[in-house]
């Protein structure tokens, strides 16, 4: 997995500023400084002081930073001078650590945060931007940067208490974004199985259900997905057993294609290569999964994950065909590169089936729609229930992973009509995310609590972001840790 830089903190030691290679990164107010800020200042014969005062500095908003390039009367072969706001909330203290973990990599960085409250947040900040996917580089430019990430604080115990949650919540990230930035031909279904096969070594209960099974269990929906692939469909179930025995737990069930030709229905050559996050749900239940067992999370939680390849073949699902789902209804499809949902009903159903879960979330990179709906910043939200998605919604917000709460109706259900089959797996254009949400609702059952995330716009950047360079964000880890932590922890 891609290394972490984990912060450790320490004393607010001025006399080690001035022998302190690498960076070293000042957290100010316009016109403001503090105690290591004024040490900086003097060091440098008040260079310091000059560019926080300056109206330059003064346009900056919180987390845009300047730098003094190898400041005279220090080792350090810079200062980042990070604008900050006393006031600021959260969210803005992990955009000041994205400024900070965008130079991160190879370098030694000291953080001069002093008695500032919101040092975690910013510590995690750094940590996330601080990501680099070099798996598939070789030479020097795929061997892990060195580095270190150090805080000098004035209250280093009480930080020190923090230190391994935040690496959890960092490792379940980079484990989702190193899921999904890997390329198809090395993310495999067998190869993703054997990496959550793995999270058997930190606690989690960890089954694999191979195509028998999946035929003896009726899962024809998504069976009928993989039929063209050479690689063979399986769900994974991993279950995080830290609550209170015999409770329900909380489901997360993830869309695991691991590439997405559209099948028959081929899709437009340009681009087709961004197809291998399409499997950025299951992804994002990776990583909380990891996240849960590193903090060993006082929770029940059961994530599963349906993991296949959608290919053109001689023996590929067709247009038209008619599959049957566990459920036992039957599905007409209409478009093979509607393959998600397909998946995901199997899944859904097989969960409240076997775990009786006291909630449902599904994550899906599903529809192109909701891209046009939401663009980049925000994913949708689909419930049948306003409680559950209330809970959801406000840990989102406290993370900072946009979400929106989308509609459903009945009047939707009209254009999934089949004249064949119980169901078509489209509607056509029209409310395209909506439909597709509604299609999966048929696949909980009365009286479960469900919300079902459409991450298609959120999974994957195309450029750089705050928290994450270009590529896999990990988006919604950190949000479904929140939830867990508010809502279904003892």
């Amino acid at each position: 997995m891609t290394d972490i830089f984990a912060p450790s903190f320490i004393p607010l030691d001025i006399d080690l500023i001035a022998t302190a290679e690498g960076r070293v990164v000042v957290l100010a107010e316009s016109g403001r400084m503090d105690k290591g800020a004024r040490r900086i200042n003097r060091l440098t014969r008040g260079a310091l002081a000059r560019l926080v005062e300056s109206e330059a500095f003064a346009k900056l908003k919180p987390g845009e930073a300047m730098e003094l390039a190898w400041p005279a009367g220090m080792l350090a072969e810079a200062v980042q001078v990070v604008r900050i706001d006393r006031k600021m909330d959260s969210a803005a203290a992990r955009r000041v650590g994205g400024a900070i973990g965008k130079g991160l990599p190879g370098k030694d960085v000291l953080v001069l945060a002093g008695s500032l409250r919101h040092t975690p947040e910013i510590a995690l900040g750094a940590m996330l931007r601080g990501y680099e996917y070099r798996a598939q580089k070789s030479g020097e430019a795929g061997k892990a940067p060195g580095g270190s990430l150090t805080f000098a604080v004035t209250n280093p115990e009480a930080l020190k208490a923090r230190e391994a949650d935040l690496t959890a919540v960092a490792e379940g990230v980079f484990f989702a974004r190193d899921l999904v930035n890997a390329p198809a031909n090395v993310l495999t279904t067998q190869s993703f199985a054997d990496q959550l096969e793995a999270l058997g070594k930190l606690g989690v209960e960890v089954e694999v259900l191979e195509e028998d099974r999946l035929a003896a269990l009726g899962m024809g929906a998504l069976l009928g997905v993989g039929q063209g692939s050479a690689s063979p469909s399986k769900v994974v179930v991993m279950n995080w057993k830290g609550g209170q025995a015999g409770a329900a737990p909380l489901a997360l069930i993830g869309k695991g294609v691991v590439f997405d030709t559209g099948g028959i229905s081929l899709k437009p050559a340009a681009g087709m290569e961004d197809m291998t996050m399409d499997m950025g749900g299951a992804g994002t239940v990776a990583g909380v999964m990891k996240t849960l067992a590193l903090r060993n999370a006082p929770a029940n939680v059961v994530g599963l994950v349906g993991l296949v390849e959608n290919m053109p073949d001689g023996i590929a699902q067709r247009p038209g065909d008619v599959v049957t789902s566990m459920k036992g209804d039957t599905i007409e499809v209409i478009n093979t590169d509607a393959e998600g949902r397909l998946v995901l009903a199997d899944v859904l159903w097989y969960a409240q089936d076997t775990f009786a879960p006291a909630g449902l979330i599904d994550l899906a990179t599903l529809t192109g729609a909701i891209v046009v709906s939401l663009g980049h910043e925000n994913a949708g939200v689909f419930s049948n229930d306003d409680g559950f998605a209330k809970s959801f919604l406000k840990a989102a917000e406290t993370e900072g992973e946009g979400a929106w709460r989308m509609p459903l109706g009945e009047a939707y259900d009209k254009l999934l009509k089949s004249r064949i089959a119980d169901m078509k797996n489209v509607g056509g254009r029209p409310a395209g995310s909506i439909t597709a949400a509604q299609f999966l609702q048929r696949f909980v059952r009365e009286g479960t609590p469900w919300i079902h995330l459409d991450i298609a716009g959120v999974a994957s950047r195309s450029d750089d972001g705050d928290l994450a360079p270009k590529g896999a964000t990990g988006w919604f880890v950190r949000a479904l840790d929140r939830l867990v932590r508010d809502s279904y922890e003892g």
